[in-house]
């Protein structure tokens, strides 16, 4: 497994490329703000949530090793994404905060077809469990084997959490619906959303440090990553690949105080 990368690489503090523009075009106020790091794939669900979903909202870019005061007085963890809302209140928490969007900008709260929904529809309840239930899955063992497999130093462990990593990856492939091209079907969903910032991270941040590549075939995860990483929603929150690489280089060190998340895998803790 590759260990590239050169110590000390400091990470960035701006978006660039696409989701720079995205920032610049979100700096009036807004009913929400959202509050987010460059690099942050929690913080990319949410942000191609109110993409996709067509909410408005205002982008303030946050240092998390350097953390605004606004955004401890929104969620005193300091953890982004963090979004201020109308009346003095606010919520934290990636996954509550999409299911907070889908509900609060979805009828009746909003008019019917103003804003794309990503859950299934309120009349088909299995189908919205269903997708909660996968989502659920992602966050309890997909994102977990990402960090393991880009936080282990020795060959032997990268080896083991690579070979765990695919097994998760399979997993999910084998979950989709069988034509897609998105997981659920015709549309870009809430699954979708869940999983695809740390499917993306494979093509530069595991691709780079641990040598991690898909085989060159055309199955139907490498259908779902076409449609997924060339939906606009999804590109407007992308920056160029070098900015991934340059601040997940403290990841692939596993340098001390590099995050909670990294912190919670070290301990072998649930992530915070």
């Amino acid at each position: 497994m590759s260990t590239a990368g050169q110590k000390g690489i400091n990470y960035r503090t701006s978006c660039t490329g696409k989701a720079l523009e995205t920032v610049n075009s979100h700096q009036d106020e807004a009913e929400i703000t959202m509050f987010g790091a460059n690099f942050c794939p929690f913080v990319q669900r949410v942000w191609v949530a109110l993409e996709y979903r067509k909410i408005p909202y205002r982008y303030v870019e946050c240092d998390p090793y350097k953390k605004p005061k606004e955004l401890l007085d929104l969620n005193p963890k300091g953890l982004v994404p963090a979004l201020k809302l109308p009346n003095g209140r606010s919520l934290a928490e990636s996954t509550v905060i999409m299911e907070y969007l889908e509900e609060a900008y979805s009828p009746p709260n909003a008019p019917d077809g103003q804003h794309p929904l990503i859950l299934p529809p309120l009349s088909d309840p299995y189908s919205r469990a269903r997708a909660r239930l996968q989502a659920d899955q992602i966050n309890r063992t997909f994102v977990p084997a990402f960090y393991r497999f880009l936080q282990a130093q020795e060959t032997a462990k990268q080896i083991q959490f690579g070979k765990e990593f695919l097994d998760e990856l399979e997993k999910f492939a084998t979950a989709m619906d069988p034509e897609g091209p998105f997981f659920g079907g015709n549309e870009l969903g809430f699954v979708d959303i869940m999983i695809a910032p740390w499917a993306f991270r494979i093509t530069n941040v595991l691709k780079y440090y641990r040598g991690f590549e898909l085989p060159p075939t055309k199955g139907r995860y490498e259908k779902w990553a076409d449609a997924v990483f060339s939906h606009p929603a999804f590109v407007a929150t992308c920056s160029a690949e070098d900015l991934y690489i340059d601040s997940y280089a403290r990841y692939a060190e596993n340098r001390p105080g590099t995050s909670q998340v990294a912190d919670a895998i070290n301990s072998g803790r649930g992530l915070p």
